[in-house]
């Protein structure tokens, strides 16, 4: 099932032109994947999507209905939930207290932490009243997507996660999207620059280049050197 489409949107920020013409699938039970280096427009594609900044041209589609007019609280609770570049965690919260902020989103008979997410992320089970600034980036990272996961989106943006984070947690989030594909409750969209991780763990992917959508398609037809000729500096 196709749970987002982005169909040919234009991004302005004043004069000037982020996105040109960009469209995006996401379907549930998959992982696409939206690769490129630094300020080619991943981010405001992303803040277009969860309806952080405004796009000029084009739609964007939940499931079956249009999202664009729609502002980011209100897509939050049609179920997007976003992992934002930088994690943006709540420092003087408590690790409790950071995953009930997810509850903004939700009914208030859904105001509870599924249990799959200590079992995907058990360091925050021992670390429950610890404040969210004393963690690890490694650890803060977990929390961030940990936080968004308590939303039960339909459709979950990971921007960067892998982004300063030591190997060992980079290996943790990998088994956590995979069994996040496996459970076909949502679709994921995941930015990065790790080209390793991402083709891991895709099944499609976009490339991005100075606002475009350079390259596309299933990763059985990926071609490698295609892909890390536009990554590399």
């Amino acid at each position: 099932m196709l749970q987002l489409d982005v169909q040919s949107i234009d991004l302005f920020y004043g004069a000037a032109q982020a996105l040109r013409g960009v469209s995006l699938q996401a379907q549930r039970g998959k992982v696409t994947a939206v690769l490129g280096r630094n300020g080619v427009g991943k981010t405001s594609l992303m803040r277009a999507i969860t309806g952080q900044q405004a796009i000029s041209a084009g739609s964007i589609w939940l499931g079956d209905q249009p999202i664009e007019a729609k502002q980011s609280f209100e897509r939050a609770r049609m179920g997007i939930g976003f992992v934002p570049q930088g994690r943006e965690i709540f420092p003087l919260l408590t690790v409790r207290e950071n995953l009930e902020t997810g509850f903004a989103a939700l009914a208030r008979q859904e105001h509870s932490v599924p249990d799959f997410i200590f079992d995907l992320f058990p360091v925050l089970a021992d670390m429950k009243q610890r404040r969210g600034g004393d963690l690890s980036g490694g650890q803060q990272q977990q929390l961030a997507i940990a936080r968004a996961l308590v939303m039960r989106p339909k459709l979950l943006i990971l921007d960067e996660p892998t982004e300063g984070i030591q190997p060992s947690v980079i290996k943790d989030i990998g088994r956590a999207i995979s069994f996040l594909r496996e459970k076909q409750t949502m679709a994921i969209v995941l930015v990065e620059q790790y080209f390793d991780f991402a083709r891991e763990l895709c099944d499609s992917y976009v490339v991005m280049d100075r606002g475009h959508i350079v390259l596309a398609g299933e990763k059985s037809a990926m071609v490698e050197a295609d892909v890390r000729k536009h990554l590399s500096v």
